[in-house]
């Protein structure tokens, strides 16, 4: 079963970029190694991957797989698909679960990366790499798949709107944007503007939020909560 992404202790992690894919291409031996990895937030999706792949690819030997997911990392899976045991799926897993994706505050690495399906497709060029050779050329195509990779972060985040005039709705959107807020957008209609906001799941963070839509609004700027969802802002590159 899945894992409900909301019941996470997690309020942060990395992932790809929704609707773009990383693709790297080795050759080693004569054996052409062919990395795509996408987004995935479900089994059904990271396994569609694979099996588009394999219709794709028919030709190749392998199609082996690693994905991992939820905020937490709790699903993992990796298959060898005919490689000797070890030497493919199990180096491509490690490659996402140990990449490096930031620093924290102690200096210690971030390794958070999730909801990313990996396939390599492997077309065999009549020499054996060893075992060796195969673990390392699996890892390796992953590895420089995700250095081409656009990754954002992923963060919990409670969702409000906020009712505002239609001549007000623009100084305040772009004022809460000054202040680093997430504004969604913003809509219009016959009685007025809304805006959309996304705020961090600290309380902190959102008395701190409150207190500025209060100035900004003279005190009329009411935030209603409208749920809690997960969303996507630009990643910093690894210190």
């Amino acid at each position: 079963m899945d894992p409900d992404p909301l019941l996470s202790r997690a309020t942060a992690y990395t992932t790809l970029a929704a609707g773009t894919e990383a693709v790297a291409e080795l050759e080693i031996k004569r054996s052409r190694f062919l990395a795509v990895l996408r987004r995935a937030g479900t089994e059904a999706e990271a396994r569609a991957l694979v099996e588009e792949l394999r219709r794709s690819f028919h030709d190749a030997r392998h199609h082996c797989s690693a994905f991992v997911l939820g905020p937490d990392r709790d699903v993992q899976r990796s298959s060898d698909d005919g490689e000797p045991a070890g030497t493919a799926g199990l180096p491509m897993l490690e490659a996402l679960v140990l990449r490096r994706t930031g620093t924290a505050p102690g200096g210690a690495d971030v390794t958070d990366l999730s909801d990313v399906s990996a396939v390599v497709v492997r077309w065999f060029g009549g020499t054996l790499l060893g075992a060796g050779g195969l673990v390392r050329a699996y890892s390796d195509a992953v590895s420089q798949a995700l250095d081409g990779a656009r990754l954002v972060r992923r963060r919990r985040q409670r969702l409000y709107r906020l009712p505002a005039s239609h001549a007000d709705a623009g100084r305040i959107e772009n004022e809460l944007r000054a202040t680093g807020l997430t504004v969604l957008g913003t809509s219009y209609g016959a009685a007025g503007a809304e805006l959309g906001l996304a705020l961090p799941d600290d309380d902190a963070a959102l008395a701190a939020a409150h207190s500025r839509v209060a100035a900004l609004t003279g005190g009329a700027g009411v935030l209603h909560p409208v749920g809690v969802d997960w969303v996507d802002s630009p990643a910093a590159p690894p210190a």
